[in-house]
């Protein structure tokens, strides 16, 4: 292939035929050349890196490269123009698409692994807060449940000012039956024997 000059600076058509580094093409160049000795005609491929700033290109794309300045070790080429458009056949494209598809598919799988594991994790992580309330609650619970026994074995409180529980008043009548102090029960007997000591001298007086 004839050497074209862009501007002053060297032109090259090629297919690219790699492009899995990032903003990097390899462009494989086919030359034809006449053999000085044997005068037949040699065609050879040379390859070269060229710059794709922009990752546009694809395997099977036919591409105008230019000279320029080192940009790289081994990059020396950028990517000026493509002139066509890779065509694959559609067996490829559909083992492309089926690729594709399979790789979504894992990772849908992945994402929706990772979103239930931390949903797990944040429950694990709210279950002692839930077990804390819980507890607070049953605590409340057996808290009134005391509170009503100990209303139930009480005694019923006055209704009205004035009126006493049955109790009070089953002391006052017991401290109004109470029996009178010892000193008065003797001085009562004191007043009660002289009459009886007297009785049987008037009887005797009787008899006689």
């Amino acid at each position: 292939m004839a050497e074209a000059r862009y501007g002053q600076r060297k032109t090259r058509v090629g297919v690219v035929v790699s492009d899995k580094m990032k903003k990097t093409v390899v462009v494989a160049v086919e030359s034809f050349r006449r053999h000085r000795l044997y005068k037949k005609i040699v065609g050879r491929v040379k390859r070269y890196k060229a710059h794709d700033g922009e990752n546009t290109c694809q395997v099977g794309d036919k591409v105008l490269i230019v000279e320029t300045r080192p940009l790289s070790r081994d990059k020396r080429w950028r990517v000026a123009e493509i002139l066509t458009a890779a065509a694959l056949p559609k067996a490829e494209k559909a083992i492309i698409e089926e690729e594709t598809g399979e790789e979504l598919r894992e990772l849908e799988e992945a994402t929706a692994a990772a979103a239930l594991a931390a949903a797990e994790a944040r429950l694990a992580d709210e279950q002692p807060e839930a077990g804390a309330e819980e507890a607070e609650v049953s605590a409340v619970a057996e808290g009134a449940e005391a509170a009503v026994l100990e209303e139930v074995e009480a005694p019923a409180a006055p209704t009205a000012v004035g009126e006493e529980a049955p109790a009070i008043v089953e002391v006052e009548e017991t401290a109004v039956v109470e029996e009178p102090p010892a000193a008065e029960q003797e001085e009562s007997q004191s007043e009660e024997e002289p009459p009886a000591q007297e009785q049987p001298e008037e009887e005797e007086t009787r008899e006689s």
